[in-house]
């Protein structure tokens, strides 16, 4: 076979195949289920704190029941919205009221709680200094927000919250209260792996190193990779060699539930986590951190050990989840969410590099959320 002829059946081949797997998402069943979700962190219009989340809604033929549309991560959302033109700064909040509180409940299927933690003057306006923290625009979990997470778990209904659910800028009261309507205890500490922890690096949050110093009195001398934890007071670094085998955090997941839900034993994740305990809900995933044998006695010193719940669940109904990692925040092209199968092209989307951060969200939250809504929308289409 001539070369031109093969070039020519190769290219063919590239264009149809995406028609083929658009044919193919097309023509699936669509799952007509109502869901608020909530993301009140939306200093940008690309919305990426839930914008995977509808990825995979939409990939998976989740709509809407009114019409049977689609749900769009630009607008079918609650929360903080940027409006155009971007330059003026403006922005609207749309949000549920007081006197929707018994009605809501009634008619919506599910709540996905994405981001609570909001929009902030220094991320909002453009050239201001971000070495330390400023005032908040908007944002945290509200009375209102519990009240619906109340209302929608007294009626058995789907329930998912994300990380940073209980930390500032929450207020006690309705943190306090939305634990215990969950059935956990959010312990105060938060953390993040850093690629590097030289302060020179771009975006790094510098605000840490003051209080490091003010903790310890001496310096940030850190500059390899490695995993910060800490509360509204206090700091704890691990860095790589000295306190970390290997600086990245992993989600496991025991066997029983790797087949329910479609994911590997062993995910990196680099986004921000809390640490909670469960009490008697049902640990689907927990985080590991490599420690060495000093990062160990760090640990033990602020009372926290080296592995903690990454995802639970409800133990009598499984219908509420908490994930106590920034799970939906995740680069995705909304364009190929209407192509199936696209998610089969390891070697594309990501590596076999254990390491790889972009394995999480293919291999991970994707099969974890599909499974989710996909057990819930079979078990109230039958009732």
């Amino acid at each position: 076979m001539k070369k031109p002829l093969i070039i020519a059946i190769i290219l063919v081949l590239i264009l149809i195949l995406p028609f083929i797997s658009f044919i193919r998402w097309s023509f699936q069943d669509k799952k007509p289920v109502d869901i608020v979700i909530l993301n009140k962190t939306v200093p940008t219009p690309d919305r990426i704190k839930h914008k995977s989340l509808n990825w995979i809604l939409n990939y998976d033929r989740f709509v809407k029941k009114a019409k049977k549309r689609s749900y769009s991560y630009k607008k079918d959302y609650y929360g903080f919205a940027p409006t155009r033109p971007l330059k003026e700064k403006g922005y609207t909040k749309k949000e549920y009221r007081l006197s929707e509180m018994m009605s809501l409940p009634d008619s919506v299927d599910a709540l996905y709680i994405a981001d609570t933690y909001g929009v902030f003057f220094n991320d909002w306006y453009a050239g201001i200094n971000k070495s330390r923290k400023s005032r908040r625009i908007y944002g945290g979990l509200n009375q209102v927000d519990y009240l619906l997470i109340n209302e929608m778990k007294n009626r058995n209904k789907l329930v998912v919250l994300e990380y940073n659910s209980f930390d500032y800028p929450t207020a006690e009261f309705q943190s306090v209260r939305t634990q215990e309507k969950l059935g956990l205890k959010f312990t105060g500490w938060t953390g993040k792996y850093f690629s590097k922890l030289d302060t020179t690096s771009p975006d790094f949050p510098v605000w840490m190193t003051a209080m490091y110093r003010k903790q310890y009195s001496k310096p940030w001398t850190f500059k390899k990779a490695g995993i910060v934890l800490l509360t509204e007071k206090n700091i704890v670094v691990l860095e790589e060699g000295t306190h970390l085998r290997n600086p990245m955090p992993f989600i496991l997941t025991d066997t029983v539930n790797c087949r329910r839900f479609g994911v590997p034993p062993a995910v990196a994740f680099e986004k921000w986590f809390d640490i909670i305990e469960p009490l008697e809900n049902n640990v689907v995933s927990r985080f590991r951190i490599e420690t060495t044998a000093i990062g160990d006695t760090l640990l033990a010193a602020n009372m926290l050990d080296n592995e903690f719940p990454a995802v639970i669940e409800d133990p009598v109904n499984r219908r509420t989840y908490y994930f106590s990692g920034d799970f939906a925040t995740n680069k995705v092209n909304f364009m190929i969410s209407r192509m199936k199968g696209i998610d089969k092209l390891k070697g594309v989307l990501y590596s076999d590099k254990p390491n790889d951060p972009r394995r999480f969200f293919w291999l991970y939250y994707r099969p974890l959320v599909t499974t989710i809504f996909t057990d819930y929308y079979n078990s109230i289409r039958k009732n």
